[in-house]
């Protein structure tokens, strides 16, 4: 019997401790995240954001193409190394370094026009959602996007 109340006060003690991290994941942009189309309005892919050595960095897990869509689509429209690679496990994002309550300096790559763009990120909605900006020169000059927490 001790064994198991031991046990179940170990599973308790180790839900609190997951609860704990998950919930602490609220405060940082790692984890999976749905990028939703500007026009539609539908999911557009998942995106898992990951850091190494400070640096943040985002890869397509999953694409969600309309019925019309290439069902397996490729990033045709990109250049050099990543001409015509599929788009899922394509790295998207690159070189966001928090800097305050942001994460800067990074870049950003649009699959649909193949283009890099300067890119940031910042935190909303206590951690739910993540406004990730793309632009050319100055952030002024560009488009916003709400990806929304997946776990």
């Amino acid at each position: 019997m001790r064994t198991l109340k031991a046990g179940v006060f170990g599973l308790t003690l180790a839900a609190a401790v997951i609860s704990s991290a998950l919930w602490a994941d609220d405060n940082s942009p790692i984890g999976l995240w749905q990028n939703i189309d500007d026009v539609s309005g539908k999911p557009r892919a998942l995106i898992r954001i990951t850091e190494s050595n400070g640096t943040l960095k985002g890869i397509i897990e999953k694409a969600f193409p309309t019925p019309k869509e290439d069902q397996s689509p490729k990033c045709e429209k990109c250049e050099g190394v990543n001409k015509n690679v599929p788009i899922v496990g394509l790295t998207i994002l690159t070189g966001l370094r928090k800097d305050g309550e942001e994460y800067t300096d990074g870049q950003i790559l649009d699959p649909d026009n193949g283009k890099v763009y300067s890119s940031k990120v910042h935190l909303t909605d206590n951690g739910k959602k993540l406004s990730v900006r793309g632009y050319i020169g100055t952030p002024l000059l560009g488009r916003s996007q709400t990806w929304v927490r997946q776990e």
